[in-house]
């Protein structure tokens, strides 16, 4: 068997859910009542889905601006190219990284090739948890840069299906 294999009623789960969980007492229930499926199929097919890995994260998007999470930043490394994915596993590990990836360098314009998101109540704080991350790496003496958001345009999770087309 194919672990991979998504049948349409996987499709029609994953349009149901693709703007987010009614926010209901019983938001399982109410997506099956969309999808003519009871509670209980619904909770294992979206069990089932996150165990074959088609989806592989099932979580909240935070509005950070309005918890007042106000300095966003996505601080910048120059790491080596033989050592980047060591630091960047460890540094996905740590509490306050909320996004962590590599992108290739563009010289001679941007020399920075490892990237990590930091949400914080103030600059200052934000600044801290990155000289922590430095220090705590290794990385003090590493080229890096913070980058403060200035402004929030959009921020939602990916949508792949609408539950239009996964009826199709």
């Amino acid at each position: 068997m194919d672990m991979m294999a998504v049948s349409q009623q996987d499709l029609a789960l994953i349009g149901a859910i693709a703007d987010g969980l009614p926010r209901t007492a019983r938001p399982y229930r109410d997506v099956g009542a969309r999808l003519g499926l009871d509670e209980a199929a619904v909770i294992d097919g979206l069990k089932s889905l996150i165990d074959r890995g088609v989806i592989r994260r099932f979580g909240v998007v935070v509005r950070h601006h309005t918890l007042g999470y106000t300095a966003n930043a996505m601080a910048v490394w120059d790491v080596p190219d033989d050592d980047v994915g060591r630091i960047a596993r460890k540094m996905a590990e740590v509490p306050y990284v909320t996004l962590c990836y590599r992108r290739p360098r563009r010289l001679p314009q941007w020399r920075y090739n490892l990237f990590c998101m930091v949400h914080g109540v103030a600059r200052d704080a934000v600044r801290d948890q990155v000289e922590h991350l430095a220090g705590r790496l290794g990385l003090l003496e590493t080229p890096r840069e913070i980058l403060f958001s200035l402004r929030q345009f959009k921020q939602r999770g990916a949508h792949y299906l609408t539950c239009e087309r996964a009826a199709e």
